[in-house]
């Protein structure tokens, strides 16, 4: 079973997460910013990923340090629900329409930590959240999860579609990357024999 429980807690934050890559996009979200939350629980069904967070965060000062230690949080319980990665189809892409906004992403998870991140969000907030805050938790996910992922604004006007669409592309081509090749179940995706 492909699922992982993480326990953090800093002094900036407190967090329970727990990720299941073979569910069916279930999800409950608390982490004390509205608009994370609404995020989370959309890149949770559309990966089809049954995830539930809890987190306590110092966000009485800002969302900064409840986004970044989720998107580490999630980045491990990736890398820990994939283990040693055998049989997955590694690589996945999606270009996904959101409104006027495109988004392109793609994904490999390749044991490498890359973020190739080309998102031009017009506002500095959506509501109450920084929208720069978007970078911050990608960067952290993809630097503790050891995976390239590239995320491309291809069009857009609106923050909310913008972002919504970035985490809805990533979340389809995870999806794709992490589902099992049946043809070739018991290999690692590399000709290293190792990720």
């Amino acid at each position: 079973m492909r699922k992982e429980e993480i326990i953090r807690t800093t002094a900036e934050t407190d967090i329970r997460l727990v990720l299941d890559l073979d569910g069916s996009g279930k999800s409950s979200i608390d982490t004390g910013c509205g608009f994370l939350d609404h995020m989370l629980t959309l890149f949770a069904s559309h990966g089809r990923f049954d995830l539930e967070i809890s987190c306590k965060g110092d966000t009485y000062v800002d969302d900064h340090h409840t986004t970044e230690d989720i998107g580490i949080a999630l980045g491990d319980a990736f890398c820990g629900a994939l283990g040693d990665k055998k049989g997955i189809v590694r690589y996945g892409s999606m270009i996904l329409p959101m409104d006027e906004a495109l988004i392109l992403s793609a994904v490999d998870f390749s044991g490498r930590g890359y973020l190739g991140y080309d998102l031009d969000i017009p506002t500095e907030k959506v509501g109450t959240f920084d929208t720069e805050l978007v970078e911050e938790f990608w960067l952290a996910f993809v630097r503790r999860c050891q995976c390239s992922l590239h995320i491309r604004q291809l069009a857009g006007s609106n923050s909310h579609h913008i972002i919504e669409g970035a985490f809805k592309s990533a979340a389809r081509s995870m999806r794709a990357a992490v589902s099992i090749d049946r043809q070739f179940a018991d290999e690692i995706p590399s000709t290293k024999g190792v990720l």
